[in-house]
Protein backbone atom coordinates (compact mmCIF):
# COMPACT_ATOMS: atom_id res chain seq x y z
CA UNK A 1 0.00 0.00 0.00
CA UNK A 2 2.84 2.58 0.78
CA UNK A 3 4.44 1.85 -2.60
CA UNK A 4 1.25 2.20 -4.53
CA UNK A 5 0.72 5.93 -2.25
CA UNK A 6 3.99 6.89 -3.48
CA UNK A 7 3.13 5.80 -7.08
CA UNK A 8 0.11 7.69 -6.82
CA UNK A 9 2.02 10.82 -6.25
CA UNK A 10 4.45 10.01 -8.51
CA UNK A 11 7.16 9.60 -5.93
CA UNK A 12 7.94 6.80 -6.08
CA UNK A 13 10.28 6.49 -8.92
CA UNK A 14 11.79 9.30 -7.99
CA UNK A 15 12.67 7.59 -4.47
CA UNK A 16 13.57 4.24 -6.23
CA UNK A 17 16.54 6.31 -8.16
CA UNK A 18 17.52 8.55 -5.44
CA UNK A 19 18.26 5.32 -4.04
CA UNK A 20 20.73 3.34 -6.81
CA UNK A 21 22.51 6.48 -7.05
CA UNK A 22 23.19 6.89 -3.67
CA UNK A 23 24.22 3.42 -3.03
CA UNK A 24 27.91 2.78 -3.24
CA UNK A 25 28.59 -0.19 -5.50
CA UNK A 26 30.98 -2.84 -2.96
CA UNK A 27 34.27 -3.39 -3.91
CA UNK A 28 35.26 -6.14 -5.28
CA UNK A 29 37.48 -9.00 -3.59
CA UNK A 30 39.80 -11.39 -5.01
CA UNK A 31 40.62 -14.27 -3.16
CA UNK A 32 44.12 -15.59 -4.27
CA UNK A 33 43.42 -19.00 -4.15
CA UNK A 34 40.91 -18.56 -7.08
CA UNK A 35 43.90 -18.01 -9.01
CA UNK A 36 45.68 -20.79 -7.97
CA UNK A 37 47.65 -20.05 -4.97
CA UNK A 38 48.35 -22.61 -2.90
CA UNK A 39 49.49 -21.21 1.04
CA UNK A 40 51.25 -24.52 1.59
CA UNK A 41 54.45 -23.06 1.92
CA UNK A 42 56.27 -24.79 -0.52
CA UNK A 43 54.49 -23.86 -3.97
CA UNK A 44 55.86 -20.48 -5.21
CA UNK A 45 52.62 -18.49 -5.06
CA UNK A 46 53.92 -14.90 -6.17
CA UNK A 47 52.70 -15.85 -9.77
CA UNK A 48 49.42 -16.70 -8.45
CA UNK A 49 49.03 -13.39 -6.55
CA UNK A 50 49.98 -11.08 -9.06
CA UNK A 51 47.40 -12.71 -11.70
CA UNK A 52 44.92 -11.92 -9.00
CA UNK A 53 46.30 -8.41 -8.67
CA UNK A 54 46.45 -8.29 -12.14
CA UNK A 55 42.96 -8.97 -12.56
CA UNK A 56 41.64 -6.30 -10.12
CA UNK A 57 43.58 -3.81 -11.50
CA UNK A 58 41.87 -4.46 -14.87
CA UNK A 59 38.63 -4.00 -13.08
CA UNK A 60 39.81 -0.87 -11.44
CA UNK A 61 40.61 -2.15 -8.03
CA UNK A 62 39.31 -4.19 -5.18
CA UNK A 63 40.66 -6.51 -2.10
CA UNK A 64 42.78 -9.13 -3.23
CA UNK A 65 42.28 -11.89 -0.03
CA UNK A 66 44.76 -14.07 1.49
CA UNK A 67 43.12 -16.85 4.17
CA UNK A 68 45.45 -18.17 6.68
CA UNK A 69 47.56 -20.24 5.09
CA UNK A 70 51.80 -19.93 4.01
CA UNK A 71 52.16 -18.34 0.61
CA UNK A 72 55.79 -18.26 -0.86
CA UNK A 73 56.58 -15.55 -2.87
CA UNK A 74 59.22 -13.93 -4.84
CA UNK A 75 58.36 -10.11 -6.15
CA UNK A 76 54.86 -9.11 -5.75
CA UNK A 77 53.96 -6.42 -7.92
CA UNK A 78 51.70 -3.74 -6.59
CA UNK A 79 49.47 -1.88 -8.96
CA UNK A 80 46.78 1.29 -8.22
CA UNK A 81 43.78 0.78 -6.01
CA UNK A 82 44.18 -1.95 -4.77
CA UNK A 83 44.11 -2.91 -1.21
CA UNK A 84 45.91 -6.53 -0.04
CA UNK A 85 44.63 -7.76 2.85
CA UNK A 86 47.18 -10.22 4.53
CA UNK A 87 43.94 -12.26 6.93
CA UNK A 88 44.82 -13.35 10.32
CA UNK A 89 47.10 -16.41 10.01
CA UNK A 90 48.28 -15.86 6.57
CA UNK A 91 51.97 -15.17 6.26
CA UNK A 92 53.84 -13.89 2.82
CA UNK A 93 57.31 -15.87 2.80
CA UNK A 94 60.46 -14.60 1.23
CA UNK A 95 61.87 -17.17 -1.71
CA UNK A 96 64.92 -18.52 -1.32
CA UNK A 97 67.52 -16.63 -3.09
CA UNK A 98 67.92 -19.82 -5.42
CA UNK A 99 64.58 -20.14 -6.69
CA UNK A 100 65.37 -16.77 -8.92
CA UNK A 101 61.84 -15.33 -8.04
CA UNK A 102 62.56 -11.60 -7.42
CA UNK A 103 62.21 -9.40 -10.32
CA UNK A 104 65.81 -7.72 -11.74
CA UNK A 105 66.69 -4.57 -10.07
CA UNK A 106 65.66 -1.82 -12.70
CA UNK A 107 68.14 0.65 -14.53
CA UNK A 108 69.21 4.06 -12.26
CA UNK A 109 69.81 6.98 -14.69
CA UNK A 110 72.57 9.31 -14.05
CA UNK A 111 75.03 8.97 -10.92
CA UNK A 112 73.57 6.54 -7.77
CA UNK A 113 75.23 8.90 -4.98
CA UNK A 114 72.94 7.65 -2.33
CA UNK A 115 73.16 4.05 -0.74
CA UNK A 116 72.35 1.00 -2.79
CA UNK A 117 69.79 -0.14 -0.96
CA UNK A 118 67.89 3.34 -2.09
CA UNK A 119 68.51 3.14 -5.44
CA UNK A 120 66.44 0.05 -6.79
CA UNK A 121 63.39 -1.24 -5.85
CA UNK A 122 62.23 -3.88 -7.94
CA UNK A 123 64.10 -6.16 -6.44
CA UNK A 124 62.09 -6.37 -3.63
CA UNK A 125 59.19 -9.44 -2.05
CA UNK A 126 56.27 -6.20 -2.68
CA UNK A 127 57.62 -3.28 -4.92
CA UNK A 128 54.92 -0.34 -6.71
CA UNK A 129 56.51 2.48 -9.07
CA UNK A 130 54.13 5.61 -9.35
CA UNK A 131 50.64 3.99 -7.63
CA UNK A 132 47.78 5.44 -6.22
CA UNK A 133 45.76 4.51 -3.34
CA UNK A 134 47.94 1.62 -2.49
CA UNK A 135 46.93 -0.35 0.95
CA UNK A 136 48.17 -3.28 2.25
CA UNK A 137 46.39 -4.33 5.89
CA UNK A 138 45.55 -6.93 8.00
CA UNK A 139 46.80 -9.23 10.97
CA UNK A 140 48.83 -11.85 9.18
CA UNK A 141 52.56 -11.30 8.61
CA UNK A 142 55.22 -10.26 6.18
CA UNK A 143 58.24 -12.70 6.67
CA UNK A 144 61.24 -11.50 4.45
CA UNK A 145 62.54 -14.94 4.74
CA UNK A 146 65.05 -15.52 2.29
CA UNK A 147 65.81 -11.99 1.84
CA UNK A 148 69.28 -10.46 1.94
CA UNK A 149 71.00 -7.94 4.03
CA UNK A 150 73.63 -6.96 1.72
CA UNK A 151 74.62 -4.61 -1.17
CA UNK A 152 77.87 -3.92 -2.75
CA UNK A 153 78.94 -1.04 -0.02
CA UNK A 154 78.90 -4.14 2.68
CA UNK A 155 81.01 -5.96 -0.15
CA UNK A 156 83.48 -4.07 -0.43
CA UNK A 157 82.58 -2.18 -3.45
CA UNK A 158 82.29 1.33 -2.62
CA UNK A 159 80.71 2.41 -5.60
CA UNK A 160 76.74 1.95 -4.50
CA UNK A 161 74.47 0.09 -6.18
CA UNK A 162 72.44 -3.51 -5.59
CA UNK A 163 73.82 -6.88 -5.52
CA UNK A 164 70.79 -7.72 -8.17
CA UNK A 165 69.05 -9.62 -5.52
CA UNK A 166 65.90 -9.50 -3.59
CA UNK A 167 66.91 -7.49 -0.73
CA UNK A 168 63.61 -5.51 0.77
CA UNK A 169 60.48 -6.76 1.76
CA UNK A 170 58.16 -3.31 0.67
CA UNK A 171 59.64 -0.72 -1.74
CA UNK A 172 57.36 1.74 -2.70
CA UNK A 173 58.69 4.89 -5.25
CA UNK A 174 56.78 8.11 -6.29
CA UNK A 175 53.21 6.50 -5.14
CA UNK A 176 50.36 8.87 -3.51
CA UNK A 177 47.53 8.04 -0.95
CA UNK A 178 49.42 5.07 0.51
CA UNK A 179 47.77 3.13 3.68
CA UNK A 180 49.91 0.33 5.47
CA UNK A 181 48.41 -1.13 8.88
CA UNK A 182 48.01 -3.45 11.71
CA UNK A 183 50.59 -6.22 9.78
CA UNK A 184 53.69 -8.10 11.16
CA UNK A 185 56.75 -8.08 9.27
CA UNK A 186 60.25 -10.07 10.22
CA UNK A 187 63.46 -10.20 8.35
CA UNK A 188 62.91 -7.48 6.57
CA UNK A 189 66.10 -7.57 4.59
CA UNK A 190 68.04 -4.33 3.82
CA UNK A 191 64.53 -2.35 4.69
CA UNK A 192 61.78 -3.45 5.78
CA UNK A 193 59.37 -0.60 4.58
CA UNK A 194 61.49 1.69 2.25
CA UNK A 195 58.63 4.55 1.08
CA UNK A 196 60.60 7.09 -1.60
CA UNK A 197 59.05 10.00 -2.90
CA UNK A 198 55.61 9.08 -1.76
CA UNK A 199 53.04 11.69 -0.42
CA UNK A 200 49.72 11.18 1.47
CA UNK A 201 51.31 8.19 4.29
CA UNK A 202 49.75 6.33 6.84
CA UNK A 203 51.61 3.70 8.75
CA UNK A 204 49.85 2.78 11.63
CA UNK A 205 49.70 -0.09 14.06
CA UNK A 206 52.92 -2.41 12.50
CA UNK A 207 54.76 -4.60 14.45
CA UNK A 208 58.22 -4.80 12.92
CA UNK A 209 61.11 -7.18 14.18
CA UNK A 210 64.13 -6.86 11.65
CA UNK A 211 68.19 -6.84 11.38
CA UNK A 212 68.24 -3.66 9.55
CA UNK A 213 66.31 -0.67 8.55
CA UNK A 214 62.33 -0.82 10.03
CA UNK A 215 61.22 2.17 8.61
CA UNK A 216 62.82 4.49 6.06
CA UNK A 217 60.83 7.33 4.46
CA UNK A 218 63.25 8.91 1.78
CA UNK A 219 61.89 12.21 0.21
CA UNK A 220 58.28 11.79 1.55
CA UNK A 221 55.78 14.32 2.12
CA UNK A 222 52.34 14.41 4.71
CA UNK A 223 53.60 11.06 6.34
CA UNK A 224 51.71 10.00 9.72
CA UNK A 225 53.43 7.01 11.57
CA UNK A 226 52.00 6.19 14.22
CA UNK A 227 51.54 3.61 17.04
CA UNK A 228 54.01 1.07 15.71
CA UNK A 229 56.49 -1.11 17.49
CA UNK A 230 59.62 -1.48 15.59
CA UNK A 231 62.66 -3.83 16.70
CA UNK A 232 65.89 -3.21 14.71
CA UNK A 233 69.41 -4.53 16.40
CA UNK A 234 71.97 -3.77 14.26
CA UNK A 235 70.46 -0.95 12.66
CA UNK A 236 67.59 2.21 12.63
CA UNK A 237 64.30 1.11 13.45
CA UNK A 238 62.43 4.58 12.32
CA UNK A 239 64.27 6.76 9.82
CA UNK A 240 63.20 9.53 8.18
CA UNK A 241 65.80 10.53 4.61
CA UNK A 242 66.12 12.78 1.84
CA UNK A 243 68.56 11.50 -0.50
CA UNK A 244 69.01 11.78 -4.21
CA UNK A 245 67.68 8.71 -5.03
CA UNK A 246 64.88 10.70 -6.80
CA UNK A 247 68.03 12.29 -8.99
CA UNK A 248 67.51 15.65 -7.59
CA UNK A 249 67.22 16.64 -3.89
CA UNK A 250 63.61 16.69 -2.66
CA UNK A 251 62.41 17.70 1.30
CA UNK A 252 61.20 15.40 3.64
CA UNK A 253 58.31 17.46 4.95
CA UNK A 254 55.20 17.26 6.98
CA UNK A 255 56.12 14.48 8.88
CA UNK A 256 54.48 13.20 12.19
CA UNK A 257 55.72 10.31 14.33
CA UNK A 258 53.74 9.08 17.72
CA UNK A 259 53.17 7.02 19.81
CA UNK A 260 56.07 4.71 18.62
CA UNK A 261 58.66 2.30 20.72
CA UNK A 262 62.01 1.05 18.83
CA UNK A 263 64.23 -1.14 20.47
CA UNK A 264 67.54 -2.83 19.93
CA UNK A 265 66.47 -6.29 21.00
CA UNK A 266 67.93 -9.47 19.08
CA UNK A 267 66.21 -9.79 16.26
CA UNK A 268 62.97 -12.27 16.86
CA UNK A 269 62.60 -12.06 20.67
CA UNK A 270 60.17 -8.95 19.87
CA UNK A 271 57.73 -10.98 18.92
CA UNK A 272 58.32 -14.35 21.03
CA UNK A 273 58.88 -11.97 24.38
CA UNK A 274 62.28 -12.57 25.42
CA UNK A 275 63.67 -9.15 24.75
CA UNK A 276 67.02 -9.63 25.49
CA UNK A 277 68.86 -6.89 24.38
CA UNK A 278 71.23 -7.20 21.39
CA UNK A 279 75.34 -5.87 21.44
CA UNK A 280 75.09 -2.24 20.22
CA UNK A 281 77.39 -1.59 17.81
CA UNK A 282 77.31 1.38 15.32
CA UNK A 283 73.88 1.90 14.65
CA UNK A 284 71.16 0.21 16.72
CA UNK A 285 67.07 0.49 17.11
CA UNK A 286 67.21 4.15 17.08
CA UNK A 287 65.00 7.04 15.66
CA UNK A 288 67.35 8.89 13.30
CA UNK A 289 66.74 11.62 10.71
CA UNK A 290 69.63 11.40 7.98
CA UNK A 291 72.26 10.71 7.07
CA UNK A 292 71.11 10.72 3.37
CA UNK A 293 69.72 13.98 3.40
CA UNK A 294 70.40 16.08 0.12
CA UNK A 295 66.64 17.46 0.14
CA UNK A 296 66.74 18.20 4.09
CA UNK A 297 63.88 17.62 6.36
CA UNK A 298 60.98 20.65 7.09
CA UNK A 299 58.10 20.66 9.59
CA UNK A 300 58.69 17.17 11.61
CA UNK A 301 57.17 16.08 14.48
CA UNK A 302 58.56 13.23 16.78
CA UNK A 303 56.56 12.69 19.87
CA UNK A 304 55.23 10.07 22.60
CA UNK A 305 58.11 7.62 21.56
CA UNK A 306 59.93 5.22 23.92
CA UNK A 307 63.44 3.93 23.32
CA UNK A 308 65.00 0.82 24.47
CA UNK A 309 68.54 -1.07 24.54
CA UNK A 310 69.18 0.77 21.50
CA UNK A 311 70.97 4.12 20.48
CA UNK A 312 69.06 7.53 21.42
CA UNK A 313 67.55 10.03 18.97
CA UNK A 314 69.68 11.34 16.21
CA UNK A 315 69.23 14.24 13.30
CA UNK A 316 71.86 14.46 11.24
CA UNK A 317 72.12 16.62 8.03
CA UNK A 318 75.65 15.98 6.29
CA UNK A 319 74.89 16.41 2.50
CA UNK A 320 73.69 20.05 2.13
CA UNK A 321 69.78 20.04 2.69
CA UNK A 322 68.63 22.10 5.40
CA UNK A 323 67.05 20.63 8.50
CA UNK A 324 64.39 22.73 10.30
CA UNK A 325 61.62 23.24 12.36
CA UNK A 326 62.13 20.00 14.29
CA UNK A 327 59.72 19.76 17.44
CA UNK A 328 60.85 16.66 19.60
CA UNK A 329 59.13 15.93 22.87
CA UNK A 330 57.72 13.37 25.20
CA UNK A 331 60.76 10.51 24.69
CA UNK A 332 61.49 7.96 27.44
CA UNK A 333 64.20 6.05 27.01
CA UNK A 334 66.03 2.88 29.02
CA UNK A 335 69.34 1.36 28.22
CA UNK A 336 70.38 3.24 25.80
CA UNK A 337 73.89 3.06 23.92
CA UNK A 338 76.69 5.33 22.87
CA UNK A 339 74.20 8.96 23.53
CA UNK A 340 70.75 10.18 24.62
CA UNK A 341 70.40 12.75 21.56
CA UNK A 342 72.48 13.67 19.29
CA UNK A 343 71.70 16.95 16.69
CA UNK A 344 75.18 17.32 14.08
CA UNK A 345 75.53 18.96 11.03
CA UNK A 346 78.14 17.83 8.28
CA UNK A 347 80.04 18.67 5.20
CA UNK A 348 80.26 14.84 3.97
CA UNK A 349 78.13 16.67 1.16
CA UNK A 350 77.41 13.32 -1.26
CA UNK A 351 76.30 14.03 -4.12
CA UNK A 352 76.53 16.53 -7.62
CA UNK A 353 80.15 18.35 -7.80
CA UNK A 354 79.35 21.77 -5.54
CA UNK A 355 77.01 19.87 -3.01
CA UNK A 356 77.28 23.11 -0.53
CA UNK A 357 77.03 22.65 3.09
CA UNK A 358 73.80 22.59 4.80
CA UNK A 359 71.93 23.94 7.96
CA UNK A 360 70.38 22.95 10.81
CA UNK A 361 67.97 25.49 12.58
CA UNK A 362 65.20 25.82 15.20
CA UNK A 363 64.88 22.31 16.55
CA UNK A 364 62.78 21.80 20.16
CA UNK A 365 63.59 18.99 22.28
CA UNK A 366 61.21 18.74 25.63
CA UNK A 367 60.07 15.98 28.14
CA UNK A 368 62.80 13.34 28.05
CA UNK A 369 63.73 10.90 30.42
CA UNK A 370 66.75 8.70 29.89
CA UNK A 371 69.29 6.50 31.33
CA UNK A 372 72.54 5.29 29.86
CA UNK A 373 74.45 1.95 29.45
CA UNK A 374 77.57 3.23 28.54
CA UNK A 375 79.82 6.44 29.08
CA UNK A 376 80.97 7.42 25.23
CA UNK A 377 79.25 10.76 24.66
CA UNK A 378 76.24 13.33 26.31
CA UNK A 379 74.44 14.91 24.72
CA UNK A 380 75.97 16.13 21.43
CA UNK A 381 75.33 19.37 19.53
CA UNK A 382 78.17 19.71 16.52
CA UNK A 383 77.68 22.13 13.88
CA UNK A 384 80.89 23.19 11.30
CA UNK A 385 83.37 25.85 11.61
CA UNK A 386 81.45 28.74 10.07
CA UNK A 387 77.94 27.13 9.91
CA UNK A 388 76.63 26.84 13.18
CA UNK A 389 73.06 25.17 14.80
CA UNK A 390 70.82 27.56 14.74
CA UNK A 391 68.04 28.10 17.30
CA UNK A 392 68.18 24.58 19.28
CA UNK A 393 65.95 24.31 22.75
CA UNK A 394 66.45 21.60 24.81
CA UNK A 395 63.78 21.61 28.23
CA UNK A 396 62.42 19.76 30.59
CA UNK A 397 65.21 16.68 30.17
CA UNK A 398 66.68 14.54 32.74
CA UNK A 399 69.29 11.81 31.82
CA UNK A 400 71.27 8.95 34.48
CA UNK A 401 74.93 8.42 33.12
CA UNK A 402 76.69 5.39 33.51
CA UNK A 403 79.75 7.61 34.71
CA UNK A 404 83.13 6.13 34.43
CA UNK A 405 85.11 9.01 31.93
CA UNK A 406 88.74 9.78 32.61
CA UNK A 407 89.60 13.38 33.52
CA UNK A 408 92.02 13.22 30.51
CA UNK A 409 89.34 12.70 27.87
CA UNK A 410 88.37 16.45 28.48
CA UNK A 411 91.50 17.35 27.58
CA UNK A 412 91.69 15.87 24.44
CA UNK A 413 91.13 17.58 20.88
CA UNK A 414 87.87 16.24 20.52
CA UNK A 415 87.81 15.53 16.50
CA UNK A 416 85.83 17.66 14.04
CA UNK A 417 82.89 15.70 12.40
CA UNK A 418 84.70 16.77 9.02
CA UNK A 419 87.73 14.69 9.83
CA UNK A 420 85.74 11.57 8.98
CA UNK A 421 85.27 13.19 5.12
CA UNK A 422 83.98 10.41 3.94
CA UNK A 423 82.88 8.23 6.17
CA UNK A 424 79.67 7.28 7.78
CA UNK A 425 79.67 10.42 10.68
CA UNK A 426 78.72 9.20 14.09
CA UNK A 427 79.52 9.69 17.59
CA UNK A 428 81.37 6.55 18.08
CA UNK A 429 84.33 7.19 15.13
CA UNK A 430 85.01 10.24 17.00
CA UNK A 431 85.73 8.73 20.28
CA UNK A 432 84.49 10.16 23.71
CA UNK A 433 83.35 13.27 24.12
CA UNK A 434 85.16 16.16 26.53
CA UNK A 435 82.18 16.11 28.77
CA UNK A 436 80.21 13.56 30.17
CA UNK A 437 76.52 15.16 29.97
CA UNK A 438 76.35 17.83 26.90
CA UNK A 439 78.62 18.70 24.36
CA UNK A 440 78.45 21.56 21.84
CA UNK A 441 80.12 23.10 19.34
CA UNK A 442 79.51 25.84 16.54
CA UNK A 443 76.13 26.35 17.69
CA UNK A 444 74.08 30.05 17.65
CA UNK A 445 71.05 30.61 20.07
CA UNK A 446 71.37 27.48 22.42
CA UNK A 447 68.83 27.41 25.40
CA UNK A 448 69.29 24.88 27.98
CA UNK A 449 66.12 24.91 30.57
CA UNK A 450 65.70 23.03 33.25
CA UNK A 451 68.24 19.98 32.33
CA UNK A 452 69.38 17.34 35.12
CA UNK A 453 72.04 15.14 34.75
CA UNK A 454 72.78 11.56 37.24
CA UNK A 455 75.60 9.70 37.41
CA UNK A 456 75.83 5.91 38.61
CA UNK A 457 79.27 6.17 39.07
CA UNK A 458 82.09 9.31 39.41
CA UNK A 459 83.13 10.90 36.15
CA UNK A 460 86.21 13.08 35.23
CA UNK A 461 85.14 14.65 32.55
CA UNK A 462 82.75 18.10 33.03
CA UNK A 463 78.87 18.20 32.89
CA UNK A 464 79.11 20.79 29.65
CA UNK A 465 81.59 21.75 27.21
CA UNK A 466 81.23 24.41 25.06
CA UNK A 467 83.37 25.52 22.54
CA UNK A 468 81.94 28.34 19.92
CA UNK A 469 78.52 29.03 21.06
CA UNK A 470 77.31 32.14 20.77
CA UNK A 471 74.09 33.03 23.01
CA UNK A 472 73.99 30.46 25.71
CA UNK A 473 70.63 30.65 27.37
CA UNK A 474 70.88 28.16 31.18
CA UNK A 475 68.29 28.39 33.27
CA UNK A 476 67.78 25.29 36.17
CA UNK A 477 70.74 23.27 35.51
CA UNK A 478 71.55 20.53 37.98
CA UNK A 479 74.45 17.80 37.50
CA UNK A 480 77.05 16.25 40.02
CA UNK A 481 80.17 17.37 40.49
CA UNK A 482 83.39 15.59 38.40
CA UNK A 483 86.17 14.31 39.88
CA UNK A 484 87.98 16.13 37.21
CA UNK A 485 89.36 20.07 37.73
CA UNK A 486 86.71 21.38 35.33
CA UNK A 487 83.28 21.42 36.68
CA UNK A 488 82.05 23.04 33.51
CA UNK A 489 84.07 24.89 30.30
CA UNK A 490 82.48 27.61 29.25
CA UNK A 491 85.19 29.93 27.79
CA UNK A 492 84.80 28.85 24.19
CA UNK A 493 80.40 30.71 24.59
CA UNK A 494 79.67 34.28 23.64
CA UNK A 495 77.20 36.42 25.61
CA UNK A 496 76.38 33.77 28.73
CA UNK A 497 73.53 34.27 30.76
CA UNK A 498 73.43 31.31 33.80
CA UNK A 499 70.68 31.42 35.75
CA UNK A 500 69.58 28.87 38.79
CA UNK A 501 72.68 26.90 38.37
CA UNK A 502 75.12 28.27 41.35
CA UNK A 503 77.42 25.05 41.01
CA UNK A 504 78.11 25.38 37.36
CA UNK A 505 78.64 29.40 37.66
CA UNK A 506 81.03 28.59 40.60
CA UNK A 507 83.26 25.54 38.60
CA UNK A 508 82.72 27.16 34.80
CA UNK A 509 86.02 28.20 33.14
Amino acid sequence: MKHLFLLALGLWPALAGWAQTTTAPRPAVYNVRAFGARGDGKALDSPAINRAIAAAARAGGGTLQLPAGTYLCGSIRLQSNIQLDVGAGATILGAPQALHAYDPAEAFAGTAYQDGGHTYFHNSLLWGENLVNVSITGRGRIDGGGLTMLDKEHLGNPTGGSIGLGDKALALKRCRNVLIRDVTMTRGGHFAVLLTGCDLVTLDNLTIDTNRDGIDLDCCTNTMVSNCRVNSPHDDAICPKSSYALGRPQLTENLLITNCAVSGFEEGTLLDGRRIPAKVGWSSGRIKFGTESNGGFRNCVVSNCTFDSCNGLALEEVDGGTLENISVSNLTMRNVSHYPIYIALGSRNRGPAGTPTGAVRNVSIANVVATMRDSLSGIQLTGVPGHPLEGIRLANIRVVYTGGGAAAQAQRPFPELASLETQYPEPHLLGPTPAYGLYARHVRDLELLNIAFELRRPDGRPSIVAEDVDELDIDHFRAPAATGPEAARLAGVKTLRVQNAPGLVAGAK
